[in-house]
């Protein structure tokens, strides 16, 4: 059996945002919701078709609410990273795949 070893750096809240993640290798954006979230990184939850592989870059759209989009001028936060953890664990369980995300 092999133990993991904690490696993050900040802590993480639980949210569950519906996210679109663009993958630019696939030229396309797939849909799946976070699961928790830090100032360093995002844990989300996309479909078994999404074209992922670990240390791939992509983006991930946080979509906002209209009240909010007004007030920051922008409809979505997207933020920029690096696939670093791709978890095929819960594949026959729910056909999803977890993706880390640290973000740049």
């Amino acid at each position: 059996m092999q133990a993991l070893t904690e490696q993050r750096k900040d802590s993480r809240s639980i949210v569950s945002w519906p996210v679109s993640v663009w993958i630019p290798e696939a030229n396309r954006f797939v849909i799946g919701r976070s699961c928790n979230i830090s100032k360093t990184g995002v844990y989300i939850v996309l479909p078994i078709t999404a074209p992922v592989r670990s240390g791939r870059m992509v983006e991930v759209n946080f979509p906002r609410t209209e009240a909010l989009a007004k007030e920051k001028g922008q409809f979505a936060r997207i933020k920029r990273g690096r696939i670093v953890r791709v978890d095929r664990t819960s594949l026959l369980e729910n056909a999803e795949i977890g993706v880390g995300i640290a973000f740049e």
